[in-house]
């Protein structure tokens, strides 16, 4: 029994190391994607909205079409660039995932808008969040992780 004990705490270890480093990997199931650096922004009790971000790395080309979680009423993928003299943030359909190719979701780029939070995001804990795929077929797959919230990015 030592050893089993051992065995599942060790690995409960790993896990948590993951989680908190903001690496993760699909499961078989699921799209094939690697995260890394992912994270959430901390928010303040009446804040209603904030945002989440991470680097993708697909083995195989994908589009990122949603993203769920039950922190917020609404989460969309999103994108915010430069229009002249005045940054627009929208709502996009799908971001496209080239097979090996590093894609940030970062502040004042691409990123995960979580809208009408149903509460704060508080510093160092953590969220659930699916991003949801679709491959080239129309098949659609889904990635479930833990986002560490943070006031600032991990290094990284």
């Amino acid at each position: 029994m030592k050893t089993r004990r051992f065995t599942v705490m060790a690995l409960g270890s790993v896990l948590s190391s993951f989680l908190i480093s903001g690496v993760a990997w699909a499961h078989p199931d699921a799209a094939h994607v690697k995260v890394e650096n992912a994270w959430a922004r901390a928010s303040v009790q009446g804040q209603q909205a904030s945002g989440a971000f991470m680097r993708l790395i697909a083995e195989e080309p994908l589009k990122l079409v949603g993203v769920e979680t039950s922190v917020a009423a609404v989460a969309e993928v999103h994108e915010m660039k430069m229009d002249g003299d005045v940054m627009r943030m929208r709502a996009i359909e799908s971001l496209d995932l080239p097979k090996g190719v590093a894609v940030d979701l970062k502040p004042g780029g691409y990123h995960l808008m979580l809208q009408q939070l149903k509460g704060p995001l508080l510093k160092d804990s953590q969220i659930p969040v699916t991003l949801v795929f679709k491959d080239g077929k129309g098949a659609v797959s889904r990635l479930s992780l833990q986002l560490p919230v943070r006031t600032t990015a991990p290094a990284g």
